[in-house]
């Protein structure tokens, strides 16, 4: 157990993941939460890793700073992708490391599973086919996060642990009109149809991609138990279990902001993975379950959109 006068260092404090695990942690009691903005710490930049380690040596890392974004976004940075998110978790965990961190969290993504993975996936299926193209160098990086946790502890007894979070959506999301994932592009695109008074709203593909989604509070919650509660060195899947198609995705977003025109689909726009569905059942064995549902999670979603105009703008 995390006590309550530890050091806590949140990497990546002000994105979406990041801002909801520092909430959770000051909701139970944690107060000696440590975070640096970007101008502050480069994370990419080794020698600033390590003098803050030095310096600051916290006892338990959340390391939740990664560069992201959608299918289009992963298409254009390929490099960028790869190489920012490979330095910068590099760089946290071999300093937490250097510096005696107690332990470690490490978050990845559900897209490193394979693209034809059995469904749902298990934790098991890692390394065991090839990987959807559209976000092949996110996901290479994330397994070399993963991995470098589980052979750190192989190879000198750390207890760093990861937890492989499902699609991710709710407050401080990124809501670009390009650049972002499809539940927020969703939120933006039906917001501003209703507000322009737009008779129909085109979305890309074909719609038939299966999709689970989970409230990014509800994930918060499962780090700090698993940073409590678990340790081992095969990642742990956190979603809900459930899924549906981004065609009934679609339908409930427009539903939650009342937009009332047609929906049309573009089948010349790729789709991506045809199915995404992440076995939970190892965290549901250990004693967690997600509490929100997917519907007033779009509701929550809307109005943290609706109440930062800024952020609406990005």
């Amino acid at each position: 157990m995390m006590e309550r006068e530890a050091k806590i260092y949140v990497a990546g404090h002000r994105g979406m993941v990041g801002s909801a695990i520092v909430r959770a942690l000051e909701k139970d009691g944690y107060h000696n939460i440590i975070t640096r903005t970007h101008s502050e710490l480069n994370l990419c930049s080794q020698a600033a890793v390590e003098s803050f380690f030095a310096e600051e040596k916290p006892d338990y890392v959340f390391l939740a700073a990664a560069k992201v974004g959608g299918i289009i976004a992963n298409q254009e940075a390929l490099a960028d992708f790869l190489y920012e998110n490979m330095v910068l978790e590099m760089n946290v965990i071999h300093s937490a490391w250097k510096n005696g961190c107690r332990k470690l969290l490490f978050l990845g993504s559900s897209c490193i599973y394979p693209r034809m993975a059995p469904q749902p996936m298990p934790e098991s299926c890692l390394l065991t086919g090839e990987l959807e193209k559209t976000n092949e160098a996110y996901a290479l990086a994330k397994i070399s996060g993963l991995k470098y946790c589980e052979f750190l502890n192989r190879q000198y007894g750390t207890n760093y642990i990861s937890c492989m979070p499902t699609n991710l959506y709710g407050p401080n999301d990124n809501y670009h009109p390009t650049h972002s994932h499809v539940l927020p592009a969703l939120i933006r695109r039906f917001h501003e149809a209703k507000e322009e008074g737009l008779k129909e709203v085109t979305c890309w593909g074909t719609g038939t991609p299966l999709r689970e989604f989970l409230y990014v509070d509800d994930l918060a919650d499962a780090c700090l138990f698993l940073m409590n509660f678990y340790s081992g060195n095969e990642t742990v899947n956190v979603g809900t279990g459930k899924e549906l198609t981004i065609r009934e995705l679609t339908e409930l977003v427009a539903k939650v902001i009342g937009y009332e025109g047609e929906i049309r689909w573009d089948a010349q726009k790729p789709d991506g993975t045809p199915r995404k569905l992440l076995d939970v059942s190892k965290l549901e064995r250990l004693g967690w379950k997600y509490k929100t549902e997917l519907e007033e999670g779009i509701r929550l979603s809307y109005e943290d959109f609706r109440n930062n105009p800024m952020r609406a703008e990005r």
